[in-house]
C-alpha cells in the first residue's frame, strides 16, 4: 500500500462475504471479545442472509466493510437487546440500520470508517430510506454524533463491548452534512474511488421558478385558482400563441391526442430550417431546451471537463455543471456597475484559456442584456476552434431575429445555438425547442436523442408558429412598451432600481438596507405574485434582487399596486 491508495468503496461480492466473514471472527471474536472464537473463523448470523455490505478495499485488499439492513423483512439485529415498544422511535417500512462498521486495524486511523458510513448513508437514502439506526461501540459514539445521529440513551453490552443505540432521520442527516461537513466530504470524494453504483453526493434538483403551481396545484385539480395567481416568476409568454396554433389545435385535438408523433421529428426539423435559412441537417429538434442541455452536456463533458459561464446566468447551466457532470466551472462576472453587460475584451481573453465548452445566454437571464450579432461574431472568430461555443438564444426574438447567431452556427465547426421556442412562441406547456449547429456537432447527439422524443401537439404547434410571424412580430412589439411602462413606474414610485432590459422581463434592485428578495417574495406571494429571487443564479450576485416577467397591461398593474403595498409598508 502506498500513501496515495484510493480507498475503493463497493458492493460486497459472494466471493467478499466470505473473507467479511472472517475479518468479522478476528475482529468481533479475537480482538474485541464481543463473541467468542471458534474453531472456523468465521461469525456470520442470520441477517446475513439478506443484508447488504458495502466493503472498502486498499490494494484489492479489503479493510473495512459496514452493514446494511433493509425493513422489508421486519428483522433487525437490534430486535436481540431491545423489544420494539422500548425503541424511541417508529420501526416502520423506511427505517433501515446500519451495523458491524468495521475496519481492521492495520488501517485504522485512516478515513476509511467515515467512507463506509458515508456509503451506507447513501445507499439507504437512494433506496428510499427515510431513518437509520445503528448500535455504535461507545467508544466511537463521537463520530456518530458529529455526523448528526442522536445518542437515544439506551446501552447494550454484548461480550465485552459496551454499544449505544442511535439515531437519525435521513432528511436531517443530509442536511446536517451538507451544511456542516461540506468540505470534508469533497476532500474525502477525491480519496475513494467510488463504485457502489449510486453517485457519492445525492445529485441536487434544479431549481426553477415556476412555484405558482403550489397554489394552483400540481394535480390541475383546481385550476380556477389560477385566475388568482400572477405568474411572475417564470417567463412564460404575457400573450397566447398565434389564433392559427390555437384552431388547429382545437380542430385536430383528439387525433393529436392518442397519435405517435414522428419518431425523430423530421418535418419539424424541415420547416425550421427553412424558416431559418439553414439545411435540415443543421437543426435537432429536442422537448424544450432543458431536454437539449442535459443530453447535450452529458454527453460531450466530464468531470475533468472544463467550462466557461457568464455570473449571473440561468440557473440550468450552473446546476448541470456544478451538481451533475460536475466538472471545473469558470465564471465570467458580469457587474451591477456595468448594467450587467459582457465585457468583450475579459471575454475574449478568458476564452483563449482552452475551455471544453463556452456558455453565452443571449440575451442574458436575469440581467436582460445582449450582445449584438456583429459583437458576438467579433468574439467568435477568436475563439480557439477546438472549444465548443453553446449560444442560448431562447429571448433572441425580442431583439430582433436578425441577430440570431444560426447561419453562423450551421457554418462552424463549435458554435451550437439552442433555440426554445417555448417562451417567444407562447408554447412553454408544449415543450418544444432545437440545436442549430453543424452536422459534425449534431451527429452524435442525433444517436442518443430519443424517438418521439417531441410530442405531437408541440411538433405540430412549433410549424405554425413559425408560419405566422406577422403576429408574433406584433407581440415583440407590444412587450417593449408593456416593459418600459412597467420599468418607468417600478423606477418612480418602488425604492427599487431597474436595470434596462431588452427581453420580457427586469432585474430589480431592492435597497440594501432593507428587507432581502427572500422577504419580499414571501410578501407577495402572501397576496398572489410570485416573483424570482435570483441569488441563486450568480455566485456574486446577493440576496436583494428580484427578476420579474413583463405581463399584460392589466396584470402589470396588479403587480405594481402589490409591490407599492409591499414595499411602502417595509419602509413606513
Amino acid at each position: 500500500m502506498t500513501d496515495n491508495s484510493k480507498i475503493a468503496i463497493s458492493l460486497a461480492t459472494d466471493k467478499d462475504r466470505d473473507r467479511i466473514y472472517h475479518l468479522r471472527h478476528d475482529v468481533f471474536g479475537s480482538e474485541l471479545r464481543q463473541h467468542s472464537e471458534n474453531e472456523s473463523g468465521i461469525l456470520r448470523d442470520k441477517l446475513d442472509d439478506f443484508n447488504t455490505y458495502i466493503i472498502a478495499k486498499i490494494d484489492d485488499d479489503i479493510v473495512g466493510f459496514i452493514s446494511i439492513t433493509a425493513p422489508d423483512k421486519n428483522l433487525y439485529s437490534i430486535d436481540k437487546y431491545f423489544d420494539r415498544e422500548e425503541l424511541p422511535f417508529v420501526a416502520n417500512e423506511g427505517l433501515y440500520e446500519m451495523r458491524i462498521l468495521t475496519v481492521v486495524k492495520a488501517h485504522r486511523g485512516k478515513p476509511i470508517a467515515l467512507a463506509l458510513m458515508w456509503g451506507a448513508f447513501r445507499w439507504i437514502q437512494s433506496n428510499g430510506g427515510d431513518s437509520i439506526m445503528a448500535i455504535g461501540k461507545t467508544d466511537l459514539l463521537d463520530m456518530y454524533v458529529k455526523l448528526g445521529f442522536k445518542a437515544m440513551n439506551k446501552t447494550v453490552q454484548s461480550g465485552e463491548v459496551c454499544f449505544e443505540l442511535l439515531y437519525g432521520n435521513v432528511e436531517v442527516l443530509n442536511t446536517f452534512i451538507e451544511t456542516n461537513y461540506k468540505q470534508l466530504f469533497l476532500k474525502l470524494e477525491k480519496q475513494c474511488d467510488w463504485n457502489i453504483g449510486i453517485s457519492f453526493f445525492k445529485p441536487a434538483n434544479c431549481y426553477h421558478g415556476g412555484s405558482s403551481f403550489e397554489a394552483i396545484g400540481n394535480e390541475f385539480d383546481a385550476l380556477h385558482r389560477k385566475e388568482n395567481i400572477i405568474n411572475a416568476d417564470v417567463l412564460d409568454a404575457w400573450f397566447d400563441p398565434s389564433p392559427k396554433v390555437i384552431s388547429a389545435l382545437e380542430a385536430e385535438l383528439k387525433w393529436i391526442s392518442k397519435t405517435s408523433p414522428p419518431t425523430d421529428s423530421a418535418g419539424m426539423a424541415k420547416c425550421i430550417a427553412k424558416y431559418r435559412g439553414v439545411k435540415n441537417e443543421n437543426i435537432l429538434p429536442g422537448a424544450g431546451s432543458s431536454d437539449l442541455i442535459f443530453m447535450a452536456f452529458k454527453e460531450w463533458l466530464t468531470r475533468s471537463s472544463r467550462v466557461l459561464i457568464l455570473d449571473p446566468s440561468y440557473g440550468e447551466y450552473a446546476h448541470i455543471l456544478d451538481k451533475v457532470i460536475r466538472c471545473q466551472v469558470d465564471r465570467l462576472e458580469l457587474l451591477k456597475e456595468n448594467k450587467y453587460a459582457v465585457d468583450i475584451e475579459a471575454l475574449i481573453s478568458k476564452a483563449k484559456e482552452c475551455y471544453d465548452l463556452i456558455v453565452l445566454i443571449n440575451p442574458n437571464s436575469p440581467t436582460g442584456q445582449y450582445l449584438s450579432k456583429r459583437q458576438l461574431e467579433t468574439v467568435l472568430k477568436q475563439i480557439p476552434s477546438t472549444t465548443r461555443v453553446w449560444i442560448d438564444e431562447t429571448y433572441i426574438e425580442y431583439v430582433g431575429k436578425n441577430n440570431s447567431l444560426e447561419t453562423y452556427a450551421a457554418q462552424s465547426t463549435n458554435v451550437i445555438v439552442c433555440k426554445s421556442m417555448s417562451k417567444v412562441y407562447g408554447l412553454s406547456g408544449l415543450r418544444a425547442a432545437y440545436l442549430c449547429a453543424s452536422p459534425y456537432q449534431l451527429e452524435t447527439l442525433q444517436s442518443v436523442s430519443p424517438p418521439w422524443a417531441v410530442s405531437l401537439p408541440a411538433q405540430y404547434a412549433a410549424i405554425l408558429a413559425l408560419k405566422d410571424e406577422e403576429y408574433y412580430e406584433k407581440c415583440y412589439a407590444e412587450t417593449h412598451i408593456l416593459r418600459d411602462e412597467f420599468i418607468n413606474e417600478l423606477s418612480k414610485n418602488y425604492f427599487v432600481e431597474v436595470t434596462p432590459s431588452v427581453a420580457n422581463y427586469v432585474l430589480c434592485h431592492l435597497p440594501l438596507d432593507g428587507p432581502n428578495a427572500e422577504f419580499i417574495i414571501e410578501k407577495c406571494r402572501e397576496r398572489g405574485l410570485y416573483l424570482r429571487d435570483v441569488s441563486n443564479m450568480g455566485s456574486h450576485i446577493g440576496n436583494h434582487i428580484i427578476r420579474i416577467a413583463i405581463k399584460d397591461r392589466d396584470t402589470n398593474n396588479q403587480m405594481l399596486k402589490i409591490l407599492q403595498e409591499v414595499l411602502a409598508c417595509v419602509h413606513a
